[in-house]
Parts: structure tokens; C-alpha cells; sequence
């Protein structure tokens, strides 16, 4: 860890705080940084937005890719006041950041009620054990679509 890292997780910190405070969400903060230039910030806006996505590490992800007009982070280091959560992680990967940064763990989260074990534990579950009911249905019809992106020849990759 170096002093520009201590310096880029003071500013998450920092987006956690104001965003608790203005009432946007819960204590969440997230940067990401290319090439020692923050190019994407968010904070918790669950509750403010009405959206349980607007965690602070996918509004930040939002703001990067909008900012740098690319869906790719490869380049790219997060930076999160809190140990992502199992959505957000996701995204992370999706995104393809290079590295994660994170200062509060999940169990300290845990503590102050923002408790993700329940999802750690649902989703190794097999479908029909998971406490959200899960059907499969009408595959045949869906996977035609599958089908017809893999024969796309303009298709964007990702």
C-alpha cells in the first residue's frame, strides 16, 4: 500500500460520509481510479433512488464507464470503503478492474446490521434449496436467442 493508495481510500471514506449524511443511502463509498486520476465516484443511493443496486461500487462503475465512454475497467482500481458485497463484486469482475481496495470488512458491516452472509450462503445452493423460489422456463424459446447472437456478426463482445 502506498501513500496515493491511503490518499485514494481517504476519498472513498470521505464519499461514505457525505452520503450518509445528505441522507443518500448507508455508509458506503467507492472510487475508481486509472493511471493515478480518480475517473469514477459513487456512494450508498439505495434509499434515496429507490434502487437496491445503487450500491456505492456500482454507482462508481456507472460513472467511470460513463466518463470514459468504455463498459472495461481493465486498466482501473477500486477503491471501496467497505468489503464488496457479493452483487457488487460481481460487477466488479464484470467490469474487469485490475485490483480492490477495500477498508471496513463484510463483518463489519454485519455489525452495524448490513449483513450479505445470507447471500454468501444462497448462492452455492442448489436452485430449488434457495429461500427465493427459482424456475426454470421455456428454455427452447430462450436459448433461440442465444443462438442468433452467436451467429451476430456485428455483435459487441464483452
Amino acid at each position: 500500500m502506498t501513500l496515493e493508495d491511503k490518499a485514494f481510500m481517504q476519498e472513498a471514506i470521505a464519499l461514505s460520509r457525505k452520503g450518509m449524511e445528505s441522507g443518500e443511502g448507508g455508509p458506503f463509498g467507492a472510487i475508481v481510479v486509472r493511471d493515478g486520476k480518480i475517473v469514477g465516484r459513487g456512494n450508498n443511493r439505495v434509499t434515496s433512488t429507490n434502487d437496491p443496486t445503487a450500491h456505492a461500487e456500482v454507482v462508481a462503475i456507472r460513472d467511470a464507464c460513463k466518463n470514459l465512454e468504455d463498459f472495461k475497467l481493465e486498466d482501473c482500481i477500486i477503491y471501496s470503503s467497505c468489503e464488496p458485497c457479493p452483487m457488487c463484486l460481481s460487477a466488479i469482475y464484470w467490469s474487469r478492474a485490475k485490483k480492490i481496495f477495500f477498508g471496513c470488512s463484510r463483518k463489519d458491516a454485519a455489525d452495524i446490521d448490513f449483513d450479505d452472509d445470507f447471500l454468501y450462503q444462497e448462492i452455492p445452493l442448489p436452485l430449488e434449496d434457495r429461500k427465493i423460489e427459482t424456475l426454470q422456463i421455456m428454455q427452447t424459446d430462450a436459448v433461440k436467442v442465444f443462438q442468433e447472437w452467436d451467429e451476430k456478426i456485428d455483435r459487441i463482445d464483452y
